[in-house]
């Protein structure tokens, strides 16, 4: 495609994005329907410049007043992803010599907010919480996500699926927390991969696989996903389960449970079971009360520990939608907790990294259901790892937590930003 043609599609999904009508992904999943001509490098370009743009928003905005033409196509050509070369010979020369004169300006003569990129709001809170290590993790929330893998267990063991990829040329190696987990080097096409088309592996952050690690199901239990989305977590405790026992993936939302069946058909799994709620005082979740020897509340969140791969949440999102958020999440832990017999556990977690949505919550719910016990976090996860020949260790189980909830922080450990809590049910 020629540059300027390049350019100008740049400058159109841009400018849809910004509108925030919806999320960035399905506004560019729409846009490459709506242009099937556009091939895989220019797809790539597109969907990188934009979220280069949504990253960078504030600094992008700030650098973009100084030159001149339509508002959007600056901000296409300043969060550009390839060459240098190519993009400025779309350019006139008053646009070069804005764009090199915007290549002069030094980190350090920039206001605080044009190189954190954060709304004002989400400053203080997260300040609050990481004190010197703001810069880092505002940093980290800005680049982009590297690539994990999780090794489905059901079909495959890890150094198999290492040795699988490397005969496919793609660089990967084991992720320092997940038993399950590979880290892959660059961005290849995973899905093209004979072990992912054979259900071997699944992409997911290793964070989130630690969720459904903590959970510690078992062969023959009876396991609820609460609030299973398209299932990855589901998929990782059915294959924790060796395919045995009972295990619901329950969710509100029937299209995204849609979204499961080929996933679990690639797995392998013939002990989940897809279960569409209403809400989360359903019916079906009173049958099955006192029932579940595990429960994970992955619950609905703002998602502002995945800015790395959802760059347009942080200006999506506004405090107003956590306060709702966390009144949904106290609800819906509630209902969930029901499900748990004596003795079982229960696992709250989201990718936020409020406190309003995590330690507020599990407060929350400690102080209405004192027939949970807490369970430390760092205790689970050095346990589990004695299990495991490579495992890190309770010095590292540590470092993953914060008081007795797992804490997990881009620019620390690597991975998207997630909380968890853990109880039993007192018997």
């Amino acid at each position: 495609m020629h540059p300027k043609a390049l350019l100008e599609a740049c400058t159109e999904l841009v400018q849809l994005t910004l509108k925030f009508d919806h999320p960035a992904d399905a506004v560019v999943s729409r846009f490459f329907r709506d242009h099937r001509n556009l091939g895989p490098r220019e797809r790539n370009t597109l969907a990188e410049t934009t979220y280069a743009v949504l990253r960078h928003k504030l600094l992008y905005e700030h650098l973009a007043r100084s030159g001149s033409g339509q508002r959007e196509r600056r901000l296409a050509i300043l969060g550009f992803h390839g060459d240098r070369n190519y993009i400025k010979s779309a350019l006139d020369e008053t646009e070069n010599k804005w764009l090199d004169a915007t290549a002069t300006v030094r980190p350090e003569d920039l206001m605080p907010h044009h190189r954190h990129n954060l709304p004002d709001w989400l400053v203080a809170p997260l300040k609050g919480q990481v004190g010197e290590g703001f810069e880092a993790l505002a940093h980290a929330l800005n680049q982009p996500a590297g690539l994990d893998l999780r090794v489905n267990i059901f079909k495959q063991k890890r150094p198999l699926a290492l040795a699988a990829l490397d005969k496919a040329a793609i660089k990967a190696e084991i992720t320092p927390y997940s038993p399950w987990g590979i880290r892959v080097q660059g961005k290849p096409a995973i899905n093209r991969v004979k072990a992912f088309e054979d259900g071997e592996l699944e992409v997911q952050d290793e964070g989130s696989q630690l969720l459904a690690w903590l959970l510690e199901a078992k062969r023959g239990e009876m396991v609820t996903d609460f609030c299973a989305g398209a299932g990855g977590k589901t998929l990782a405790i059915g294959a924790m389960m060796r395919n045995t026992g009972r295990l619901y993936a329950m969710d509100v939302s029937a299209h995204r449970l849609d979204a499961l069946k080929p996933r679990l058909a690639r797995s392998g799994l013939s002990n989940v079971h897809p279960v569409a709620l209403a809400h989360e005082r359903d019916e079906r979740i009173k049958r099955l009360a006192g029932k579940m020897d595990r429960v994970l509340v992955d619950a609905p969140c703002s998602g502002l520990g995945t800015l790395r791969r959802n760059p347009d949440l942080k200006w999506r999102q506004k405090p107003a939608d956590v306060a709702q958020l966390q009144a949904k999440q106290i609800a819906i832990l509630d209902s969930a907790a029901r499900l748990v017999k004596a003795g079982g556990r229960l696992v709250y977690a989201t990718c936020s990294v409020l406190t309003d949505e995590n330690e507020a919550v599990a407060q929350a719910f400690m102080a209405t259901h004192p027939d949970f016990e807490p369970v430390p976090v760092a205790d689970v996860l050095a346990r589990l790892w004695l299990d495991q020949p490579d495992g890190p260790g309770s010095a590292a189980a540590a470092g993953l937590c914060s008081g007795p909830y797992l804490r997990l922080w881009p620019h620390l450990h690597h991975t998207d930003g997630f909380f968890a809590a853990v109880w039993e049910r007192r018997g």
